[in-house]
């Protein structure tokens, strides 16, 4: 196993899958066909404004995952440094195709500081995140367990919008 992806200076651990993106990582953590749902786990710096991120991340992971039937996205963030924002558009187009499938996208502890610079463009009107999601300790879930913890959370939020 040898170590040649990096992020800025840093090395990082081959089993980080790239997808376009040079300062952002992922893993599909796992992904239930049946329950329609994906864990993916996130590295990096997440950068809509020079490297347009958001739209490498749609194009060539989430929208293959759309066309093999997964509405429900947790993405965990705990390792994501930075988060530098362009427009919303992508997440807007992201968020209209999970609304009339009653899918969603929920955000798993990320930092304060991500997800208020994520706020700054409002990006809490297409994602579940803060509260109870900012502290999850997601490992000790098997996976159904923890989609069924975030499930409550989205009926939670969505109770109190709706």
């Amino acid at each position: 196993m040898a170590f040649h992806t990096k992020i800025y200076n840093h090395f990082i651990h081959p089993q980080w899958d790239g997808f376009g993106s040079s300062t952002l990582f992922l893993k599909i953590l796992y992904v239930d066909y049946d329950d329609r749902y994906a864990i993916i786990e996130m590295l990096g710096e997440w950068n809509d404004c020079l490297h347009n991120d958001i739209m490498l991340f749609k194009r060539n992971v989430i929208e293959p995952l759309e066309n093999e039937g997964i509405i429900k996205f947790i993405l965990i963030g705990e390792n994501i440094l930075n988060f530098h924002y362009s427009d919303d558009s992508y997440y807007e187009e992201w968020f209209d195709e999970l609304l009339d499938v009653d899918g969603w996208i929920a955000l798993l502890n990320f930092s304060d500081h991500v997800l208020d610079d994520m706020k700054t463009i409002d990006l809490d009107n297409f994602f579940v995140m803060g509260g109870e999601l900012s502290e999850l300790g997601w490992r000790t879930f098997a996976p159904d367990q923890l989609c069924l913890r975030i499930q409550d959370c989205v009926e939670n939020r969505i109770g109190l919008i709706g």
